[in-house]
């Protein structure tokens, strides 16, 4: 005679109790990361803005927000460039990286090396915003460099 049991089905009060299952969700994969612009794009900007053959008025949209009474200060921002024999200044950004607090915007650590190497250079770091196809300086980083103002 056989005898047969479920021991899989017995109430065994011995038995340790199961961890409950915890339900597995899958999430979206990250949002593709655009690409950082090439550091040249920005510090066209910047040498454009030095650049006293470009008249201030043609510099407005290189800075947020620019207005047409700010073209005089714009000019003024090349000419103590040249007054002060420090012409022609080159350019380098590094250490690029998106705004966390502006989607879209860029901070780079740019350096300004005058044509007068006694000079000497001088990094600041700067925020840039795209504008159209290209970029140009948020308006605090322009007040901050160009003395704008308000």
């Amino acid at each position: 005679m056989a005898a047969f049991g479920l021991s899989g089905c017995s109430d065994d009060p011995g038995a340790e109790p199961r961890a409950p299952v915890t339900p597995t969700t899958t999430s979206a994969p990250a949002p593709a990361v655009a690409p950082l612009p090439d550091p040249a794009a920005l510090t066209d900007v910047l040498a454009r803005l030095s650049d006293p053959a470009i008249p201030g008025d043609a510099k407005l949209p290189l800075v947020e927000g620019a207005t047409p009474d700010q073209a005089g200060a714009l000019d003024g921002f090349a000419k103590a460039l040249a007054d002060n024999q420090l012409l022609p200044l080159s350019f380098t950004a590094t250490e690029l990286s998106w705004s966390e607090a502006d989607p879209g915007n860029v901070w780079a650590t740019v350096t300004a090396t005058p044509a007068k190497p006694e000079s000497g250079p001088l990094t600041f770091p700067m925020e840039f915003q795209p504008a159209g196809d290209g970029w140009q300086l948020t308006r605090e980083t322009a007040d901050l460099l160009l003395a704008f103002g308000g």
